[in-house]
């Protein structure tokens, strides 16, 4: 979902950072985005090049990018303790006025806020997989 997620913020002119526990996992993430954008430029549903979409996206294993965030969606799968740890993180180095948003379909948010400084900024923004089709 996270690479879907990042593709079509990407492809809409949004700057991107993707956070993973791994740079083979990143890589990975890149590839796929990659040849999915060029899909969609193939079909002449994307009119930029795929330099310019794949120029948006940055990746790194830590969070000091999310620093700069005005929203950090999160999408881990559905594990309670996971996203929280994630969303302490998030609430340290984010800026107090961005929200943090999770693509949860099954836990509360207001169970996934509770660990936050800014439980009235933590949202649910949830896609529809996959992602870049829907």
């Amino acid at each position: 979902m996270g690479s879907g997620i990042a593709q079509v913020c990407a492809q809409a002119g949004i700057q991107v950072f993707i956070n993973d526990v791994s740079q083979e996992i990143l890589n990975r993430a890149l590839k796929n985005i990659s040849w999915s954008v060029g899909k969609f430029i193939e079909k002449g549903k994307v009119k930029e090049n795929l330099e310019t979409i794949m120029g948006r996206i940055k990746i790194g294993t830590d969070f000091t990018a999310a620093a700069q965030a005005d929203l950090a969606i999160e999408a881990v799968f559905e594990k309670l303790d996971l996203k929280q740890e994630i969303y302490r993180k998030l609430d340290e180095v984010c800026r107090p006025e961005a929200p943090l948003a999770s693509n949860t379909s099954a836990i509360p948010i207001t169970e996934i806020a509770t660990v936050t400084k800014r439980p009235e900024k933590v949202l649910g923004l949830h896609f529809f997989s996959p992602v870049p089709m829907m």
